[in-house]
Protein backbone atom coordinates (compact mmCIF):
# COMPACT_ATOMS: atom_id res chain seq x y z
CA UNK A 1 0.00 0.00 0.00
CA UNK A 2 0.98 3.61 -0.93
CA UNK A 3 2.47 5.68 2.04
CA UNK A 4 0.18 9.04 2.32
CA UNK A 5 1.82 12.13 1.14
CA UNK A 6 3.73 14.35 3.88
CA UNK A 7 3.41 18.34 3.17
CA UNK A 8 4.54 20.71 5.58
CA UNK A 9 1.81 23.20 5.82
CA UNK A 10 3.40 26.04 8.44
CA UNK A 11 7.11 27.01 7.62
CA UNK A 12 8.77 29.83 8.77
CA UNK A 13 11.49 31.63 5.94
CA UNK A 14 14.71 32.56 6.82
CA UNK A 15 17.34 34.05 4.56
CA UNK A 16 21.16 33.93 4.15
CA UNK A 17 23.64 35.55 2.23
CA UNK A 18 27.07 36.68 2.34
CA UNK A 19 29.01 39.86 1.24
CA UNK A 20 31.33 39.09 -1.44
CA UNK A 21 33.85 41.47 -0.60
CA UNK A 22 33.56 40.96 3.37
CA UNK A 23 37.50 41.79 4.36
CA UNK A 24 37.91 44.77 3.16
CA UNK A 25 34.21 45.61 4.07
CA UNK A 26 34.37 44.23 7.63
CA UNK A 27 37.87 46.23 8.18
CA UNK A 28 36.47 49.38 8.07
CA UNK A 29 32.82 48.18 9.93
CA UNK A 30 35.08 47.06 12.95
CA UNK A 31 37.03 50.37 12.99
CA UNK A 32 33.60 52.51 12.98
CA UNK A 33 32.24 50.19 15.83
CA UNK A 34 35.33 50.50 18.15
CA UNK A 35 35.05 54.46 17.50
CA UNK A 36 31.62 54.69 18.75
CA UNK A 37 32.11 52.60 21.66
CA UNK A 38 34.65 54.98 22.73
CA UNK A 39 32.14 57.93 22.96
CA UNK A 40 30.15 56.17 25.39
CA UNK A 41 26.67 57.36 26.16
CA UNK A 42 27.09 59.58 23.09
CA UNK A 43 26.67 57.31 20.85
CA UNK A 44 24.91 54.35 23.05
CA UNK A 45 21.36 53.40 22.82
CA UNK A 46 19.60 55.82 25.39
CA UNK A 47 16.95 53.11 26.38
CA UNK A 48 17.72 49.51 26.27
CA UNK A 49 15.36 47.25 27.40
CA UNK A 50 16.36 43.81 26.52
CA UNK A 51 18.14 41.53 28.94
CA UNK A 52 21.92 41.82 28.56
CA UNK A 53 25.01 42.39 30.74
CA UNK A 54 28.15 45.17 30.69
CA UNK A 55 30.06 42.59 28.44
CA UNK A 56 27.77 43.75 25.47
CA UNK A 57 28.05 47.49 23.87
CA UNK A 58 25.38 48.97 22.47
CA UNK A 59 24.90 51.29 20.19
CA UNK A 60 21.89 54.06 19.20
CA UNK A 61 19.32 52.73 16.26
CA UNK A 62 20.33 55.28 13.89
CA UNK A 63 23.89 53.58 12.72
CA UNK A 64 21.76 53.38 8.64
CA UNK A 65 21.53 56.75 8.41
CA UNK A 66 25.41 57.46 9.33
CA UNK A 67 27.11 59.36 6.44
CA UNK A 68 29.81 56.93 5.90
CA UNK A 69 31.30 54.81 3.04
CA UNK A 70 30.84 51.13 4.55
CA UNK A 71 27.75 52.25 6.40
CA UNK A 72 26.47 52.49 2.64
CA UNK A 73 27.93 49.84 1.17
CA UNK A 74 26.37 47.46 3.65
CA UNK A 75 22.86 49.43 3.51
CA UNK A 76 22.79 48.70 0.06
CA UNK A 77 23.86 45.00 0.46
CA UNK A 78 21.54 44.18 2.84
CA UNK A 79 18.51 45.85 1.22
CA UNK A 80 19.08 44.20 -2.16
CA UNK A 81 19.33 41.21 -0.15
CA UNK A 82 16.33 41.76 1.91
CA UNK A 83 14.41 43.36 -1.09
CA UNK A 84 14.94 40.03 -3.41
CA UNK A 85 13.75 37.94 -0.20
CA UNK A 86 10.46 39.82 0.07
CA UNK A 87 10.09 40.00 -3.72
CA UNK A 88 10.11 35.96 -4.13
CA UNK A 89 8.15 35.49 -1.11
CA UNK A 90 5.53 37.96 -1.86
CA UNK A 91 5.34 37.44 -5.75
CA UNK A 92 6.22 41.41 -6.17
CA UNK A 93 7.47 42.35 -9.39
CA UNK A 94 10.56 44.87 -9.84
CA UNK A 95 8.54 47.71 -10.31
CA UNK A 96 6.78 47.18 -7.01
CA UNK A 97 9.38 46.56 -5.31
CA UNK A 98 11.15 49.55 -6.56
CA UNK A 99 7.34 51.14 -4.94
CA UNK A 100 8.30 50.08 -1.12
CA UNK A 101 9.36 52.32 1.24
CA UNK A 102 11.48 51.03 3.87
CA UNK A 103 12.05 52.67 7.34
CA UNK A 104 14.09 51.31 9.71
CA UNK A 105 16.71 50.93 13.01
CA UNK A 106 20.42 50.02 13.08
CA UNK A 107 22.40 49.47 15.11
CA UNK A 108 25.97 47.83 15.99
CA UNK A 109 26.91 45.40 19.05
CA UNK A 110 30.20 44.85 20.46
CA UNK A 111 30.41 41.80 22.70
CA UNK A 112 33.20 40.48 24.76
CA UNK A 113 34.16 37.99 26.66
CA UNK A 114 30.56 36.99 28.60
CA UNK A 115 28.48 39.05 26.61
CA UNK A 116 24.88 37.76 26.44
CA UNK A 117 21.82 39.29 24.43
CA UNK A 118 18.58 37.67 26.34
CA UNK A 119 15.60 36.74 24.59
CA UNK A 120 13.29 38.70 22.19
CA UNK A 121 11.66 39.73 19.43
CA UNK A 122 11.06 42.91 17.45
CA UNK A 123 7.86 44.54 17.94
CA UNK A 124 6.31 46.96 15.01
CA UNK A 125 8.53 45.75 12.11
CA UNK A 126 8.25 42.92 9.73
CA UNK A 127 12.27 41.95 8.67
CA UNK A 128 14.53 41.75 10.81
CA UNK A 129 18.63 41.36 9.84
CA UNK A 130 21.93 40.56 11.55
CA UNK A 131 25.19 40.81 9.68
CA UNK A 132 28.44 39.70 11.10
CA UNK A 133 31.44 41.90 11.26
CA UNK A 134 33.71 39.70 13.25
CA UNK A 135 32.34 36.49 14.77
CA UNK A 136 35.32 36.51 17.51
CA UNK A 137 37.92 34.29 18.14
CA UNK A 138 36.01 31.70 20.01
CA UNK A 139 37.41 29.25 22.69
CA UNK A 140 37.51 25.50 21.74
CA UNK A 141 34.95 22.93 22.56
CA UNK A 142 32.40 25.72 23.24
CA UNK A 143 29.86 25.32 21.22
CA UNK A 144 27.59 27.56 22.00
CA UNK A 145 29.67 30.46 21.97
CA UNK A 146 28.16 33.49 20.84
CA UNK A 147 25.50 31.18 19.22
CA UNK A 148 22.36 33.38 17.39
CA UNK A 149 19.68 31.36 18.68
CA UNK A 150 15.49 30.93 17.34
CA UNK A 151 12.52 29.41 18.87
CA UNK A 152 10.90 27.36 17.45
CA UNK A 153 7.46 29.07 17.10
CA UNK A 154 5.29 25.83 17.19
CA UNK A 155 6.08 25.68 20.82
CA UNK A 156 2.92 23.42 21.19
CA UNK A 157 4.66 20.73 19.18
CA UNK A 158 6.70 19.97 22.40
CA UNK A 159 3.63 19.68 24.51
CA UNK A 160 3.84 15.63 24.49
CA UNK A 161 6.55 13.75 23.94
CA UNK A 162 6.89 9.54 23.15
CA UNK A 163 8.59 7.63 20.25
CA UNK A 164 5.74 8.91 17.76
CA UNK A 165 7.70 12.18 17.26
CA UNK A 166 11.08 11.77 19.24
CA UNK A 167 13.08 11.88 16.33
CA UNK A 168 11.65 13.89 14.01
CA UNK A 169 14.08 15.56 11.44
CA UNK A 170 13.78 19.32 10.42
CA UNK A 171 11.87 21.11 9.94
CA UNK A 172 8.89 19.49 11.74
CA UNK A 173 11.04 18.40 15.21
CA UNK A 174 10.59 21.23 17.66
CA UNK A 175 14.02 21.77 18.32
CA UNK A 176 16.24 25.51 18.57
CA UNK A 177 18.01 26.56 15.75
CA UNK A 178 21.26 27.76 16.27
CA UNK A 179 23.69 30.00 14.15
CA UNK A 180 27.37 29.99 14.85
CA UNK A 181 27.80 33.53 12.42
CA UNK A 182 30.72 33.93 9.93
CA UNK A 183 31.90 37.51 8.86
CA UNK A 184 30.18 38.62 6.22
CA UNK A 185 27.26 36.22 6.63
CA UNK A 186 23.43 38.37 6.65
CA UNK A 187 20.89 36.34 8.18
CA UNK A 188 17.30 37.68 7.36
CA UNK A 189 14.09 36.48 9.71
CA UNK A 190 10.59 37.51 10.26
CA UNK A 191 10.59 39.89 13.12
CA UNK A 192 8.18 38.10 15.35
CA UNK A 193 10.85 35.10 15.89
CA UNK A 194 12.11 34.86 19.29
CA UNK A 195 15.77 34.97 19.57
CA UNK A 196 18.67 35.51 21.59
CA UNK A 197 22.90 35.69 21.50
CA UNK A 198 23.94 32.89 23.72
CA UNK A 199 27.24 34.02 25.74
CA UNK A 200 30.35 34.31 24.37
CA UNK A 201 32.99 32.84 25.12
CA UNK A 202 36.06 33.71 23.52
CA UNK A 203 38.65 36.78 22.75
CA UNK A 204 38.64 39.68 20.90
CA UNK A 205 35.38 41.54 20.01
CA UNK A 206 31.86 39.73 18.49
CA UNK A 207 30.56 42.43 16.13
CA UNK A 208 27.42 42.51 14.69
CA UNK A 209 25.28 44.80 12.95
CA UNK A 210 21.48 43.98 13.51
CA UNK A 211 18.38 45.91 11.86
CA UNK A 212 14.70 46.18 11.96
CA UNK A 213 12.41 47.09 8.73
CA UNK A 214 8.82 47.85 7.95
CA UNK A 215 7.86 48.97 5.37
CA UNK A 216 4.81 51.09 2.88
CA UNK A 217 3.53 50.53 -0.33
CA UNK A 218 2.31 53.44 -1.78
CA UNK A 219 -0.79 53.52 -4.28
CA UNK A 220 -1.12 49.90 -3.39
CA UNK A 221 -4.73 48.13 -5.09
CA UNK A 222 -7.14 47.90 -2.23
Amino acid sequence: MRGPDIKALFAVPFAFAHHPDQERLNRSLKQLALALETEGDKASNPRPLTQRNTAVYETHFDIFRLEHPAIAELKAFCWNQLLSTIGHLNGYDIATLNRLQIYNDAWFHVTRRGGFFGLHNHPNASWSGVYCVSPGDHDANKRSSGALTFVNPATASAMHMDAGVARLSAPFDAQLRSIHLEAGQLVLFPSWVLHDVKPFEGEGERITLAFNCWFTLPNAPA
